[in-house]
């Protein structure tokens, strides 16, 4: 279909009439009503009521109308891209991140966007899944990873990488534990709003498990050297191991009958347009969350 005669169909419909639509291409109306004769030809419809205003769509016409608007919309947007890509953009990029994973990835992300964007900024926001997961409705960050979030309506969720939750001790432990012998051992957890603690709870809750939690740490930096010191055991994930703390060696059981697994997500705000910035943005913490995390 001939792109140039979608363009003067368009240009008359928004018009209202052929003369006016011509006096605005600056061509004459002949030729104007050559070309949209020659449409109409080439679609085997007749895409023009004429009257003494002007003239209307038809019926088909409208549906042609819907279907050359989009087909333009998504041409400039090409162009927009293509001249975006030749430009170094400026601006900040906020993405929100768990304190572990910070501690991980931030050095790797920062390095990363700044020897691709030298002439933007980026910024890295600490926090928790849930208070994470807020500042992306509000606005506040572009992008974050989470933990097991819920579903949201106003939000894109991408599981990256899913991850084992094991027993960690400073004792010694079987290879393997149920879930339900888990309850037999003193924990240090996160506290409840925390994501890998609802997680751990809805799996032991319909079993009945209790958790004999002596201690709430949010910090999984935290928690780690409190296990080391004998102070209590820990659920965490697999990964969580690379900030062991001791000399020592922990000892680890894997947890079975259910295994539970995490989700290593990545959320976008719906209703924000994508920018270079955030495109990139998005496909760096793909590749660095499987870097650090997927091999787990």
């Amino acid at each position: 279909m001939n792109l140039q005669r979608l363009e003067y169909f368009v240009a008359v419909i928004d018009a209202g009439s052929l003369s006016r639509a011509a006096a605005i291409l600056d061509m004459s109306q002949p030729a104007l009503s050559r070309q949209i004769a020659l449409l109409e030809e080439e679609t085997g419809h007749r895409l023009l009521t004429r009257h003494g205003r002007g003239v209307e769509p038809t019926e088909t016409g409208l549906a042609l109308l819907g279907h050359a608007r989009g087909l333009f919309e998504g041409v400039a947007r090409a162009k927009a891209d293509m001249l975006e890509r030749h430009k170094s953009p400026h601006g900040r990029l906020t993405i929100g991140l768990p304190p572990r994973v910070a501690h991980t990835m931030t050095t790797d992300l920062v390095q990363s966007f700044r020897q691709q964007f030298p002439d933007a900024s980026i910024s890295i926001a600490e926090g928790l899944s849930v208070p994470l997961r807020e500042w992306l409705i509000a606005g506040r960050i572009d992008l974050a990873v989470l933990f097991d979030p819920p579903h949201s309506p106003q939000l894109t969720l991408e599981t990256l990488v899913r991850e084992d939750l094991v027993l960690i001790s400073s004792h010694a432990l079987p290879a393997r534990i149920k879930l339900a012998d888990v309850g037999q051992y003193e924990l240090v957890l996160p506290s409840g709003p925390h994501a890998l603690r609802q997680l751990l709870e809805d799996a032991v809750q319909p079993r009945g498990v209790m958790l004999r939690v002596v201690a709430e740490v949010d910090s999984i930096q935290t928690v780690l050297p409190l296990v080391a010191r004998g102070v209590a055991n820990t659920v965490l994930p697999v990964s969580a191991l690379k900030s062991w703390p001791s000399h020592l060696p922990p000892h680890v059981a894997q947890i079975t009958s259910p295994q539970i697994r995490n989700r290593f997500t990545v959320a976008v705000p719906k209703a924000r347009p994508a920018t270079q910035l955030t495109r990139y943005g998005l496909e760096l913490l793909r590749r660095l969350v499987q870097q650090h995390y997927g091999s787990h």
